[in-house]
């Protein structure tokens, strides 16, 4: 009988051995899977850094801490598709954690609700592709990247043969790759849903951009695909020698004056998740919004280069422009270098990430508003009445009126 019963607790440990080895895995699946369901998300996005594994971005030596400006109050309304809306109850419906308003580079508005506050990181999503574009812009400063004309397979010769082959630089900043591609959050089959489960349950990003195949002639249809980033991570990572985390670090993070640690989520194979995995806090996020708004300039540094800037929230073809009635695109805001453009005579451009990740500049009025969020009902239609970033633009846009 002693026999049995100490076998009996080896299994036990050995399988306590094994829940603990992959109960970080589990509890990664849990919170992917969980995503575009209806599921309340805020009490994961401020610590998904301690689900997955990640790179760190220590805080800068330098950091900025913006001054104060005079104080505004949120407009208790706003009108949308001809309707008057609750202010209070938009921030309610969308989990709202987060709003930072800086005008002329001073905080005029900050509050945070839910599991948000000023020192809290959050999920950026999309919002990371703008850090990943402005990235790309130093590098070819640099001289690491000689042209964005140049195919991406001449850097990245492992996405040879795939949808990226001989596919200019440009077209992949401006999602014009031309690879086929389904970004419809409420299929679990789409390509998004199959990148995220990859993501959690270890593997290789870069391995899953080589799969994808070519749809259209690169350059003709602007289609929002988050592969295209990931392959920009890629060319960042051959052409620098240096991982996204280091080389950010160095080059954005601690220049532009970030006040709190970073992090970068990590795949199976130490890859970033360029597409949508930075973490970072809402001040944090509100530099690179500031730091275009002033050509790239801030903290008393030009750290990416003007021309960069101008190019990256400028529709420069038929296809990145704004309008619903653009047949050669897939969605009614402008596009520039990772960067959405707004219609309108203000010059207005955003980062977006799923979820109502928002980092929107309006140079025209010199207001920049970070609104970090963790919207459950995202993704739950295939329409505005879940996503709400169109209505949370005509917010911001009264919001800009309230700041003047």
């Amino acid at each position: 009988m002693t026999k049995y019963i100490v076998g009996l607790v080896a299994l036990m440990a050995i399988a306590a051995g094994g829940w603990f080895f992959f109960q970080d895995r589990i509890d990664r699946a849990q919170v992917v899977v969980n995503l575009f369901t209806g599921e309340e998300q805020y009490e994961n996005f401020n610590r998904m850094h301690e689900l997955f594994p990640t790179g760190v971005m220590p805080a800068s030596p330098s950091a900025l801490d913006f001054d104060d400006g005079a104080p505004i109050s949120l407009p208790p309304t706003y009108v949308f598709e001809g309707e008057t809306k609750d202010t209070k109850a938009f921030l309610e419906e969308t989990d709202t954690s987060a709003v930072l308003i800086l005008k002329d580079g001073k905080v005029v508005f900050e509050d945070y609700y839910l599991t948000g506050g000023r020192d809290v990181t959050w999920l950026s999503m999309s919002v990371a592709k703008s850090f990943v574009s402005a990235l790309i812009g130093i590098a070819v400063a640099e001289g690491h990247i000689k042209s964005i004309t140049d195919p991406v397979t001449e850097y990245v010769p492992e996405l040879q043969g795939s949808a990226y082959d001989g596919v200019s630089i440009k077209d992949v900043l401006q999602m014009s790759s031309g690879a086929r591609w389904n970004e419809d959050y409420s299929d679990p089959n789409s390509d998004i849903n199959r990148f995220g489960r990859i993501f959690a349950i270890g593997g290789s990003l870069n391995e899953f951009a080589a799969t994808l195949t070519r749809e259209l002639e690169p350059g003709t249809f602007n289609r929002y695909n988050s592969t295209d980033t990931q392959v920009l991570g890629m060319l960042l990572v051959a052409t620098t020698d240096r991982s996204i985390t280091d080389y950010m670090t160095e080059k954005l993070w601690r220049p532009m004056g970030a006040e709190s640690v970073g992090y970068w989520l990590l795949d199976g194979d130490e890859m970033e998740m360029a597409f949508g995995g930075m973490n970072a806090t809402a001040r944090d996020y509100a530099k690179i919004g500031e730091m275009f708004r002033l050509g790239g300039k801030l903290n008393g540094k030009q750290i990416v280069p003007a021309d960069w800037v101008r190019a990256s929230v400028t529709p420069d073809a038929p296809h990145l422009q704004p309008g619903d009635d653009n047949p050669a695109s897939d969605f009614g805001l402008g596009y520039g270098y990772q960067w959405w453009v707004l219609d309108g005579d203000e010059g207005e451009f955003s980062a977006i990430g799923v979820y109502n990740q928002m980092v929107y500049v309006n140079p025209a009025q010199g207001v920049v508003i970070v609104k970090l969020s963790a919207n459950s009902a995202y993704g739950t239609t295939d329409d505005e009445s879940s996503y709400r970033e169109f209505e949370t633009f005509e917010l911001f846009r009264e919001i800009v009126k309230s700041a003047k």
